[in-house]
């Protein structure tokens, strides 16, 4: 909550800035994934004025295995950033980190649209494309994390308005793409018009971040040092963790790395019995405490990032060609993801079921991973090991209703209950029964950080299986 001598935000500026700067940090990885038809068909020697932008009735051969690619490669920078940001955000400063991140990712989409224009061979194309993603989505995760930071001087209202943002950019890219398919433009133009608008969005980003030194209610907050920040709150913390990423993805490990400084009386709080531990706890004695969790949550990842958007982006229409043939992906893949991944995500702020100690938790994550065969014989046309055996259209828009709701809650759950310390009422009795032990209040920033690395760690090893999968059609 706001301290009562802090000025008021007026016209809510700083909140609405901070909204679109959340839907601006995951519109790069939505973006990408959305367009996956229109790459393809560049892939397979299109110019890029014969092919539509959305999914075609038979969708173009993946000789580059463009859709394992991306995933991959928009992975691995969050990996790799998530164990290299306490070097990185000690060593740069913030504005530097900030906008030297959006600049690039502005740049980097513009070259994008630019080459909607250039007939260009598929060899080269492919090239500048990952190397495109690579970037893009390193910046991305170097501007998160920084955000993120920002947000911790400020009252919890701002991360949620953020959080929310990102929530919304899956939607907001898929919305996109029907619009620009819907647009009657050919597809050239419809294609340049939808690479243009991530543009637009990053650069109100920039606008926005440039305008908070500027709003009195941003300056007082901005202003403080996060390790000497006052009024933060423990629900902020747990507020975000329970709020995971994206975009589906996927995409944004950082907004659970967010710690925030502890009450100090709250800090010192200890379990009846429990010894005071000053300083950092030691990392395993946490990962002893949340392994199960982590465990959980990195086989959520992998079931997701196996087959979306790798192999559920090939998923074709069995219908007639028509309106419908072109507009199912779009639609049925992206849209809803998208839409069901917020639904799951937002049930967990109603009630959290299966407790952090119960068996149902991990035979509910490992029930998912038949979502993997089950897509893999879905309507994909290219296909030389596997039958279609759900041919039908409503197979698979089933299927993902199911997946995408079970992934965001689940996501949503394990990262809310890693750091819950709730759930064991003696901690003597729990040592004697074996049940795990609860993190402790001084011990929820490891674990926080722990669960940020594996939520990484997820991603990146659905992305590799990716390839496997794709393999064995």
């Amino acid at each position: 909550m706001a301290r009562g001598d802090a000025p008021q935000d007026s016209y809510h500026m700083v909140g609405i800035s901070f909204f679109i700067l959340g839907l601006g940090t995951l519109l790069p990885w939505n973006f990408f994934i959305t367009a996956i038809p229109y790459f393809q068909g560049r892939l397979a020697g299109a110019n890029g004025t014969t092919e539509t932008l959305g999914a075609n009735h038979t969708s173009p051969a993946d000789t580059f295995n463009f859709n394992n690619w991306v995933t991959l490669l928009s992975q691995l920078p969050l990996l790799l950033f998530t164990l290299l940001n306490s070097f990185l955000y000690q060593c740069i400063p913030d504005t530097v980190r900030i906008l030297g991140s959006l600049l690039v990712i502005l740049l980097l989409f513009a070259l994008t649209a630019v080459l909607v224009q250039v007939d260009m061979s598929p060899e080269p194309f492919f090239s500048i494309t990952m190397a495109s993603v690579w970037f893009i989505n390193s910046f991305c995760a170097v501007l998160q994390g920084s955000l993120f930071g920002q947000l911790g001087t400020m009252p919890s209202m701002y991360s949620t308005l953020f959080l929310s943002g990102q929530g919304l950019a899956g939607i907001f890219a898929a919305l996109a793409m029907l619009m620009s398919m819907a647009s009657g433009v050919d597809a050239q133009t419809s294609a340049l018009g939808y690479f243009i608008t991530p543009c637009v969005g990053v650069l109100i980003s920039i606008v926005c971040y440039l305008s908070l030194p500027h709003l009195k209610f941003a300056r007082y907050y901005l202003a403080k040092k996060p390790s000497k920040a006052q009024g933060q709150e423990l629900e902020t913390k747990a507020e975000l963790l329970k709020s995971d990423e994206k975009n589906g993805i996927p995409s944004s490990p950082q907004k659970a790395a967010l710690t925030l400084d502890l009450d100090p009386e709250k800090e010192t709080e200890m379990e009846p019995g429990e010894p005071q531990k000053p300083g950092k706890p030691p990392v395993f004695i946490v990962f002893q405490k949340i392994w199960l969790t982590a465990l959980c949550l990195v086989l959520v990842f992998t079931v997701t990032l196996s087959v979306f958007p790798a192999i559920t982006a090939m998923v074709t229409s069995s219908t007639s060609p028509g309106k419908w043939s072109q507009f199912f992906n779009p639609i049925c893949c992206f849209l809803l993801f998208n839409v069901m991944d917020c639904l799951g995500r937002s049930l967990t702020s109603y009630f959290l079921w299966p407790r952090k100690d119960s068996r149902l938790l991990p035979l509910l994550v490992c029930l998912r991973a038949p979502f993997v065969p089950l897509f893999m014989l879905c309507h994909v046309p290219e296909r030389s090991r596997l039958p279609i055996l759900f041919p039908q259209d409503a197979y698979f828009i089933t299927f993902m209703l199911l997946f995408a709701v079970s992934n965001g809650y689940l996501v949503s759950l394990t990262m809310c209950l890693a750091p819950r310390e709730n759930g064991v009422e003696n901690p003597g009795r729990a040592e004697v029964t074996g049940r795990p032990r609860q993190v402790l209040p001084h011990e929820r920033e490891v674990a926080g950080t722990l669960m940020t690395f594996f939520l990484a760690l997820g991603l990146s090893c659905g992305a590799s299986l990716s390839f496997l999968f794709k393999a064995l059609l």
